[in-house]
Parts: C-alpha cells; sequence; structure tokens
C-alpha cells in the first residue's frame, strides 16, 4: 500500500515536524552540555588533586623544618651547655696547650694558630641568632711515647669548654736508633679547628 501526503496534510504535520526538531535540538544541546560538564568536572577533578598534591607536599616540607629546627635547637643548646658560645681567647689556649704540654711529658710541641673566620656548614646552612667561627691550628707533638701522644691529643679535643674537633692527624714512630732516654721517638702532626660561636645580637646592639 503506497501512502501520499498532500500538501494540506503536510501542513497539518507543520506543528509535529517542529516539535520533533525542538526535541532533536534539545537532546543535542543536552549531550553537548553534558560533554563540557564531564569535561569540567574532569579538569577540577586534576585541579583539585594537584592542589591536594601541593599542599601535601607544603605540609611535609613545613614539618622537615620543624624537625630540623629542632634538632638543630638541641644541638645549639649542648653547644651552648658546653662553652662554645665564648669569645675566643688565644692567651687561654696557649695556656691550656702549655699545661696539657706538662701533664702528658712531652718532648716538644709547636703550633700555628690561623685567624678566626667564619666557618662554611654543608648545605650552605646559616643560623639566625649565632655565626660559627672557627680558627684553624696546626700542631707538631714530640713525645717519648706514642701513648703520651695520644693521651694529649685526646684531651685537647676533648675541652671542659669548646669544642676543638681534628681535620687530621698523622701519628708515626721515630727510628732514634739510640737507647736515650730523652729522645723523642713518636711525632704526630695534626690539624685542629678551634669552633666558637659569635651572638649576632650583639655586633646589631653595638
Amino acid at each position: 500500500m503506497t501512502i501520499v501526503l498532500t500538501k494540506e496534510g503536510f501542513r497539518s504535520l507543520r506543528l509535529a515536524w517542529a516539535l520533533l526538531g525542538l526535541a532533536v535540538l534539545a537532546a543535542a544541546a543536552l549531550a553537548w552540555g553534558s560533554h563540557l560538564y564531564l569535561q569540567k568536572e574532569q579538569r577540577d577533578g586534576l585541579a583539585t588533586q594537584r592542589e591536594l598534591r601541593e599542599a601535601q607536599t607544603r605540609l611535609d616540607a613545613a614539618m622537615r623544618e620543624r624537625d630540623d629546627l629542632k634538632d638543630s635547637a638541641e644541638i645549639f643548646q649542648d653547644l651552648v651547655k658546653r662553652g662554645i658560645l665564648n669569645h675566643e681567647n688565644r692567651l687561654d689556649f696557649v695556656e691550656r696547650l702549655e699545661r696539657l704540654k706538662i701533664r702528658h711529658r712531652l718532648l716538644g710541641l709547636e703550633y700555628e694558630i690561623a685567624p678566626q673566620r667564619l666557618l662554611p656548614l654543608p648545605g650552605g646552612r646559616v643560623f639566625n641568632s649565632v655565626d660559627v667561627l672557627g680558627s684553624r691550628v696546626k700542631l707538631k707533638v714530640l713525645a717519648l711515647h706514642e701513648g703520651d701522644a695520644l693521651a694529649f691529643l685526646e684531651e685537647l679535643a676533648n675541652p671542659p669548654q669548646g669544642f676543638n674537633p681534628f681535620n687530621r692527624c698523622a701519628l708515626r714512630k721515630i727510628d732514634t736508633g739510640t737507647s736515650d732516654a730523652l729522645v723523642p721517638r713518636a711525632e704526630a702532626d695534626c690539624t685542629l679547628e678551634w669552633i666558637s660561636l659569635k651572638d649576632k645580637r650583639i655586633g646589631r646592639a653595638n
């Protein structure tokens, strides 16, 4: 069977065709809107994840900084207790060297104290309240026995106050070829750092 629409039939269906067109346009608009909304949600989700990662990174950095500050404060307090927060007194240091020389029965002691300087710290680290200063001390020790030289160096490196770490130390026996009791049989060449802290606030106050 063949159905033929007349002009009157088409005119009578105009409203239906218009509604169908509007429905198709509405469906297309809805689909496009849903696509745009989904893309926006995906972008917002990625942005949120990125912000969360950045926030977590900042939090981790803040926690590490807190721990570093805590460790630094503990180290600083320990150094203050050891009397390192004092002005460098070279006369006291030289007198201590002479006392230790006599106590450990050294046969010879030569030393050279370099000018005080600002010590570079690992990682370029600085402290807001203090400068870390050091004077390099070179020593040449002559002793009758190796034990006397070692005892002298150990006591020198661990003073009642202050901090004197050794950078380098070489101890060797001396072959004298004689039985003379006053001839050195051990020699030590060492370098240490005489470290002190300077309160920056004092300099600013002056």
